[in-house]
């Protein structure tokens, strides 16, 4: 499914509509991209719809971030970009099991992300627009995904 995101309030609109049909669910979702394509910001919009409190920024360095989503759950926040050697056992397996999780660069994990998830990729048109490709890759993503306009 395309979508064509025109401004930074289109991009906020998309994450409050995903965490609109995720509240209370367990899913990892795969945000791919170029740098400088949105990833972080979406991720920082859905964690606000999710209704996260602190400030969620990029876990380059530290790779992955928990947050609290207003209730009660947790959002955990990934970036694989440091972990080229994708075979290391960092626990992933855990998060993926027991919330919402937003993967940035997960084909350096690919081996690790659930084969039951929600495959984002980001494109950058321009200054403000993107291109946005998402994919269902099981079940419980279709669901999740089915009706989307």
């Amino acid at each position: 499914m395309k979508l064509i995101l025109n401004s930074l309030s289109d991009t906020e609109a998309f994450a409050q509509k995903m965490a609109d049909r995720l509240k209370g669910k367990t899913m990892t979702i795969t945000l791919d991209g170029d740098l400088g394509a949105g990833k972080t910001a979406w991720t920082r919009f859905f964690g606000k719809a999710l209704g996260v409190k602190r400030t969620i920024n990029s876990p380059t360095f530290t790779i992955m971030k928990s947050y609290r989503t207003q209730d009660g759950s947790m959002l955990y926040h990934m970036d694989a970009y440091r972990l080229e050697d994708g075979n290391q056992d960092l626990g992933f397996e855990e998060c993926f099991e027991e919330g919402l999780c937003v993967v940035e660069w997960s084909n350096y994990i690919a081996q690790q992300i659930p084969a039951d998830h929600i495959a984002i990729s980001i494109r950058e048109t321009g200054e403000t627009s993107r291109e946005v490709i998402m994919e269902a890759t099981g079940k419980n993503a279709q669901a999740v995904l089915e009706g989307w306009e």
